[in-house]
């Protein structure tokens, strides 16, 4: 079940690091690739030399060896990692994961890991109870981070009580279970590919106040990001103006707020990348001209005079290599299959995804889409009304299909 997946084992300094020599055991013995960090005040507990034995992989606490000058990277660590458990997890390095700190090679580790993370906590239960640690904990839920709750029982301490870290095997088993609900990299479509994605409105200054924008919420193209994260790819989201998040540990977001600023971004990261989805809802034109001040008294304005803005798709798909894909999105209220074929051939597109403002439960600002997809050859595929999570990976299975 766990032949040929990577394992980081993270051990902080907790009395149930014992614990963490039957665990590598039975990783291994399930045929996982085993590799060790661990804090110092985990050797308090349990020696490298064991770790090792049992891994049959040197042991990492210190980020480099004094002896002989060699450094060890956590960066390195993190991308080989398929997978980060920290077990044990204590209070102090909870916190610390939480709120960015970076003071062990576990720690930076963490915070650099491309791998989904599983952390198990063992601690007393007042210190487990307390609030500080509760919002600890739910902040690494929201990265994305996966808790296993600890077990009640007898502690350390003697008191009895929510704290004792979960036992081996019920650690490889939620591991097992975690891998077999396609989240292996065996399973994963696309690692090791790069891919742009936009998203959200952009917005265009008329001054400091007031401008020209859309509805779009950039629920779409935040689900296509993490959903080609979810299949193993690192994603660039370059995001407008919006009040969702994502935090897939494989997406980094660039916040901009203009059409110009959307369209530099985009040509600086798209030669890097396999292809790019362009999702957002671009303003198409800009003011020529934006005051520095409010403008106290719009009856002295008959008009505004407008410029178009750049076309970014139209841009990249110039740019566009062999090896690349580009996809784009056509929103039309009328003429709409004529339109979107339209722009596939003049964009350079390899499919444009076609929905309609006159479909219901399609559209701005909802959490459902109803899309059609349409390829170079003329191929239109009709989806029914759906999530936009759903309608994701619609998307994203195609592109693993061009791919």
């Amino acid at each position: 079940m766990l032949k040929n997946n990577k394992i980081l084992i993270g051990i902080t300094g907790s009395i149930a690091a014992y614990k963490a020599a039957i665990l590598i055991r039975l990783l291994v013995k399930e045929k996982a690739e085993v590799k060790v960090v661990m804090t110092n005040y985990a050797k308090e507990f349990i020696t490298p030399l064991t770790l090792s034995t049992l891994s049959n992989n040197p042991v990492y606490s210190d980020f480099f060896e004094r002896n002989y000058g060699t450094w060890h990277s956590h960066v390195s660590l993190g991308e080989w990692a398929d997978l980060f458990l920290i077990a044990p997890a204590t209070a102090n390095t909870i916190g610390k994961m939480a709120n960015g700190i970076a003071d062990n090679l576990l720690l930076t580790t963490y915070l650099s890991v491309k791998s989904p993370v599983i952390i198990a906590p063992a601690m007393d239960l007042d210190m487990y109870k307390h609030p500080s640690h509760q919002n600890n904990l739910n902040t690494l839920k929201k990265y994305g981070n996966i808790i296993l709750e600890p077990a009640t029982g007898e502690l350390a301490s003697g008191l009895e009580g929510k704290g004792r870290m979960q036992e081996p095997e019920e650690i490889v088993h939620a591991v097992k279970n975690f891998l077999k609900k396609g989240n292996s990299p065996s399973k994963k479509k696309l690692l090791n590919k790069n891919f742009l994605v936009t998203a959200g409105p952009t917005y265009e200054m008329i001054d400091p106040v007031r401008f020209i924008g859309n509805f779009s919420s950039g629920k779409m193209g935040y689900a296509i990001a993490e959903e080609l994260a979810n299949q193993g790819a690192t994603v660039e989201l370059i995001s407008g103006p919006v009040n969702i998040t994502c935090n897939h540990p494989n997406v980094n977001i660039t916040q901009v707020i203009s059409a110009e600023e959307m369209y530099k971004k985009c040509l600086k990261a798209y030669k890097k990348t396999d292809g790019a989805i362009l999702a957002a809802a671009v303003s198409d034109f800009s003011p020529k001209s934006k005051s520095e001040n409010k403008i106290k008294n719009l009856n002295n304005i008959n008009s505004i005079a407008l410029m178009q803005t750049k076309d970014i798709a139209k841009e990249l798909g110039k740019l566009k290599l062999k090896k690349q894909l580009l996809i784009g999105f056509a929103l039309e209220t009328d003429n709409a299959v004529e339109n979107a074929k339209k722009k596939l051939k003049t964009k350079n597109l390899d499919f444009i995804v076609l929905n309609s403002l006159n479909d219901e439960g399609a559209g701005f600002n909802i959490d459902t889409n109803k899309v059609s997809i349409i390829d170079t050859k003329n191929n239109i595929l009709k989806f029914k009304v759906k999530s936009k999570i759903e309608v994701a990976k619609d998307i994203v299975n195609k592109i693993i299909e061009l791919i």
